[in-house]
């Protein structure tokens, strides 16, 4: 039966939530639909991050208890790694937020943000909210729970270090103050123009036995989960798997449980609960005054649904509706009339489809839109009274396909809405009405006013593009809205080593109208010279133009004389700066699109590479391979079953990256190839691996225990432990500056019980920590040498941090 219900989560995930939308339902998802119509209770579950939330408990509140159930994750994920790809920053929380959509259209939650942003892991809560700005979270927080009216608030973690990283922490902070600024007038009050105040039942944090600390116990309040739903033909444990399954950017497949499922609660706030969830809450039609036969039209409704003719419900569903629309309390009025909207329509056999046949559309060029609306249930009296402001009246005849085309021109590139303006390392800059909102409101859609029986019912349907994959099949992606010229570098830094030595930059310029000729000029920084500082771009019949321009320090150097620091290069036509064209493709969401400014960081460095040639073999995420390029090496990246062929004579080093020996897990069979690698004269060195199945003992010549430690704070004081090492000294001769302008991080997954024969250079500590010498480990071996290092790297040489690159090279390069 589970394949039955992963058959219909890939039936519709081609299907995106803007306003109402045309999902097809089969007899026992309306069923289900019917039953939820009773039941008038809510829950909203608090925590920091995609992958966060517990899916099982989300899945049964949803679909066992039909609670409206809400996920709010304050950050979408940016901070963290990624197992399928190079993305990082940005771009993974544009990943990581279709991957929990993805979630929620398989456990039944709906998925809410804040615009907090995901800086990187977070020992406290203090270093988090001096990064979120605590209040404007807060604001977010309250207006959210304003919105919702939920019943009752589940937390993730606690708000002290039992909930590890500082987001954790700050998450649960930021629930308990809400919970109660919420019910507060005199908190925000600019919100109560359009919402009420509200005081949720009860605040929870829902305890678990995970990471090695159990946080349940006996006394708490105990909900069993493990129910089996009938019409889902699965357990909640089933559901559950596959919706963190979604998390893949992460990880986080998951295997599915049957049978018995315990979850525990801990009160925080709020009136206690001593059997259920909701004790103290009316959850049917008695908590709404003067709503009369509604509770009786809907059991009547349930009593008489027929599975193999559910349009014969469309008449009482129609009966229904009008007395929904006399109760007084507007909340709950909205929400039960799009649900009883949504089971007309899916009672009635209707789809909708809203596509192009082409993937973009040009800003202020009109897109093609085609339309295919079909009702597949008979004996209903329908019709198509309006798409968009365009009047229809169109009789629907039973199983026979109206279509329609029509042209739109967009006033706006599709990006991101918390991409639209700067964003700080901590927080997105949104506005009030995009407040909790997982995706873009104003993404291309169509309006359509239908009716059924009389009944006039608007839908928001967005526009896709429509295409059939030979393996995939139809596909349905959202349609993106592209500036009229995009441009694109290899390089995102240009390091400015040799003094009036030019580099070479080329940039690809691409068009997406018509356009033949256009004139680029080039943003120059101060203390560097460009060459050409405008270029004609004359397109004729291509598509793309790649353009050369020659860069290097200005006469008598970069005015800013600090190394490392930095201007950015960037293009224009006119006014405008040419931006960016980010096209994300992954299977398992809709393609993601965004336009960031093309900037080019030109960066001052003093840097000696001897190293020429390396190999690389590549882990998760990692994007060290053209920063190296960058400063001149060679970089060949070769497969794991390559590395038996990789000599001292032919190559200077040789590189794991980070989370190799994660992503490849018979890696470690080749590492008697690595060691006489180096045996033979060559470097080996290895970054950062996640603790997880991997032992020292099998990666370098000598042990050494990969551990969970690791320094958040990127200024974090760095103590030489070994001065004059060579890893210090040549070719690069490393100071404390070279620490400075770090991102993110200093590094994470540090080594300890290391073998007396490693060298340890440095060691480094968060605030109120104590010292750890596990970021870099260094041995002799043969005549070259093993380097293990859990210094980021892989964040600092993208970013173009001089020092990282001087350690690095230092690191590659052969020891006398």
């Amino acid at each position: 039966m589970l394949r039955t219900l992963t058959f219909l989560i890939l039936l519709i995930t081609h299907s995106f939530s803007f306003g109402q939308t045309i999902i097809p339902k089969n007899s026992s998802e309306i069923k289900a639909g019917l039953e939820k119509l009773n039941v008038l209770g809510s829950v909203l579950y608090f925590a920091a991050h995609p992958d966060d939330e517990n899916t099982k408990l989300i899945a049964w509140l949803a679909n066992e208890k039909k609670y409206e159930t809400a996920y709010l994750s304050l950050t979408r994920g940016d901070g963290g790694q990624n197992l399928i790809g190079t993305e990082m920053g940005i771009e993974l929380g544009l990943i990581r937020t279709q991957e929990l959509l993805a979630a929620r259209r398989i456990d039944g939650g709906n998925q809410y943000f804040s615009s907090a942003y995901d800086f990187g892991f977070s020992k406290t809560f203090e270093e988090t909210f001096a990064f979120w700005n605590k209040e404007e979270t807060l604001r977010e927080s309250v207006w959210l729970i304003r919105k919702l009216r939920p019943d009752v608030i589940i937390t993730r973690f606690p708000p002290d270090p039992r909930g590890g990283h500082g987001h954790h922490q700050a998450s649960a902070i930021l629930a308990h103050e809400a919970f109660i600024a919420a019910a507060d007038p005199k908190r925000f009050p600019e919100q109560l123009d359009e919402l009420d105040v509200w005081q949720a039942k009860r605040l929870l944090w829902n305890t678990a036995n995970f990471g090695g600390q159990n946080n349940t116990s006996d006394d708490q309040l105990k909900i069993e989960t493990g129910d089996f739903n009938t019409l889902l033909g699965a357990s909640y444990g089933e559901v559950s798997a596959i919706s963190r399954s979604q998390h893949k950017s992460q990880g986080f497949g998951s295997a599915s449980s049957r049978g018995q499922s315990i979850e525990y609660f801990e009160h925080v706030a709020g009136e206690p609960a001593k059997q259920t969830l909701l004790d103290g809450v009316t959850t049917d039609w008695s908590r709404i005054a003067n709503a009369g036969l509604v509770a009786q039209q809907i059991a009547d409704l349930n009593k008489t649904f027929d599975m193999s003719a559910p349009q014969k419900s469309i008449p009482a569903l129609l009966a229904l509706h009008k007395s929904v629309q006399n109760i007084a309390d507007k909340h709950w009025r909205a929400i039960k009339t799009q649900e009883i909207e949504e089971l007309i329509l899916a009672c009635a056999g209707f789809y909708i489809d809203n596509y192009t046949l082409k993937p973009v559309g040009i800003l202020g060029e009109s897109v093609e839109v085609f339309q295919e609306i079909i009702v597949r249930n008979p004996n209903i009296d329908a019709s198509v009274e309006r798409i968009g402001t365009q009047s229809i009246r169109q009789t629907l005849e039973n199983n026979k396909t109206f279509r329609h085309q029509y042209q739109i021109t967009s006033p706006a590139i599709t990006q991101p809405f918390w991409l639209r303006k700067p964003y700080t390392l901590g927080k997105f800059d949104v506005e009030e009405a995009d407040f909790g909102a997982a995706e873009s409101s104003d993404r291309p859609q169509t309006e359509i006013v239908i009716t059924i029986d009389g009944l006039p019912i608007v839908i928001h349907q967005p526009i896709t593009h429509r295409y059939v994959d030979p393996v995939r099949g139809e596909i349905h992606n959202p349609l993106h809205i592209l500036p009229q010229i995009t441009a694109s570098a290899a390089q995102s830094a240009i390091l400015l080593a040799d003094k009036g030595q030019p580099h070479k930059l080329e940039v690809t310029f691409t068009r997406h109208d018509d356009s033949d000729q256009v004139e680029v000029s080039v943003n120059v920084p101060t203390g560097v010279a460009i060459a050409p500082s405008t270029a004609v771009l004359s397109f004729g019949k291509s598509k793309s133009i790649t353009q050369s321009f020659e860069v290097k320090a200005a006469a008598g150097g970069p005015a800013k004389a600090s190394e490392g620091s930095a201007e950015d290069i960037s293009f224009s036509i006119g006014k405008d700066t040419i931006r960016q064209y980010r096209l994300i493709e992954y299977n398992h969401i809709p393609s993601q699109a965004w336009f960031p400014k093309l900037a080019i960081k030109a960066e001052k460095i003093d840097l000696n590479v001897p190293v020429k040639r390396v190999a690389y073999v590549t882990g998760a995420g990692d994007r060290v391979p053209e920063s190296l390029r960058a400063v001149g090496m060679v970089v060949d990246v070769i497969r794991p079953q390559e590395i038996s062929t990789v000599s001292a004579a032919q190559y200077d080093a040789l590189i794991v990256g980070i989370r190799a020996y994660n992503v490849h897990a018979y890696l470690t069979e080749y590492t008697p190839a690595l060691l006489r690698y180096a045996e033979a004269g060559g470097t080996v060195l290895a970054q950062y691996q996640v603790n997880s199945g991997v032992a020292g003992k099998d990666i370098g010549p000598y042990p050494f225990q990969v551990t969970r430690a690791r320094v958040t704070e990127e200024d974090a004081d760095v103590k030489f432990l070994l001065p004059n090492d060579p890893s210090l000294q040549k070719p690069n001769k490393i100071t404390e500056a070279d620490f400075a302008d770090w991102i993110q991080e200093r590094g994470l997954y540090f080594v300890e019980n290391t073998d007396a024969t490693y060298r340890k250079p440095l060691s480094m500590h968060d605030k109120n920590e104590t010292a750890h010498d596990g970021s870099l480990i260094i041995a002799r071996y043969g005549k070259g040498k093993f380097v293990y290092t859990s210094l980021a790297f892989f964040r600092q040489l993208p970013a173009g941090v001089p020092g990282a690159y001087r350690l690095f090279v230092n690191l590659l390069a052969k020891e006398e």
